[in-house]
């Protein structure tokens, strides 16, 4: 099986879309899909976990399906929303000063596409 990896860095909802509809695309298909959050999109977890944004449902199905490996421990350190990160249940990553390696999920056999 090929596993898949997005690593999503923009903050607009717009974009953000694509991630996630990318994501339960590749899982629908066997291709992984998973989600690292990095940069400014880390700020969209807690506006996508409320109820009334309209990504929400999606956004849910994403996390149903367990596609989210976790956000940026620097970027959320440094944008003041690593409790809120933590509070919705997600993992910080940080394994290369306080940021996501992608070299890690190289090393795991993940194909990597960045968004």
């Amino acid at each position: 099986m090929r596993k898949t990896v997005i690593f999503a860095f923009r903050g607009d909802p717009v974009c953000f879309i694509h991630v996630l509809l990318n994501s339960l695309d590749l899982h629908s298909r066997g291709l992984g899909g998973n989600i690292v959050l990095e940069g400014e999109a880390v700020k969209l977890v807690p506006d996508l976990a409320a109820p009334g944004h309209p990504l929400h449902t999606l956004y849910l199905d994403v996390r149903q399906a367990g596609l989210v490996d976790g956000a940026c421990r620097a970027c959320s350190t440094k944008l003041g929303i690593a409790d809120a990160i933590e509070s919705e249940g997600l993992r910080l990553v940080g394994t290369m000063s306080g940021h996501p390696s992608m070299g890690d999920y190289l090393m795991d056999g993940y194909e990597i596409i960045t968004m």
